[in-house]
């Protein structure tokens, strides 16, 4: 019996339904990441860490293509400069590997904003804290388990 991945454990211990799913070979893009999964791709929530600053970082979840707009972002946060984190900071800050981050089972409390799009679908998927495996979960039952979550307007026009 495989381990369960990290997300998997967390929401098994505070009790929050899920199904995991593995896919059988490499994930190269969005896409197929979602069709495999049986979702559209804008089920596919992505889990984005930004840092603000000297060991100040935040994550923003947006959904599928969608990409972030900067400036909304910066003006959101009051930050003239913001950048994406690199692979190492990623790892360090969220205990997870690029491709498998998830705003859940975090090592240390970090601020987590969301597109609102993101809670339009019922069922979403997001990192399991694994490559190749997601969770997948209903959109208000992640929101409710986000503590101090800010859901604003992040993706572009």
């Amino acid at each position: 019996m495989l381990e369960l991945p990290p997300v998997a454990q967390y929401l098994t211990q505070k009790a929050i339904p899920f199904k995991l799913f593995r896919h059988i070979g490499q994930v190269t893009s969005l896409e197929q990441a979602a069709s495999e999964r049986g979702h559209r791709p804008q089920q596919v929530v992505r889990s984005i860490l930004f840092r603000l600053g000297e060991e100040i970082y935040a994550m923003v979840l947006i959904a599928g293509p969608a990409q972030i707009s900067w400036p909304a972002l910066r003006a959101y946060l009051g930050q003239s400069r913001l950048t994406l984190a690199s692979e190492a900071q990623v790892l360090s800050v969220t205990g997870y590997k690029v491709g498998a981050v998830s705003p859940l089972g975090l090592p240390n409390p970090l601020r987590i904003l969301a597109d609102k799009n993101v809670f339009v679908p019922e069922e979403i998927s997001i990192g399991s804290g694994e490559r190749g495996t997601a969770v997948i979960l209903k959109s208000e039952d992640l929101q409710n388990t986000l503590e101090n979550l800010e859901i604003n307007t992040f993706a572009q026009d």
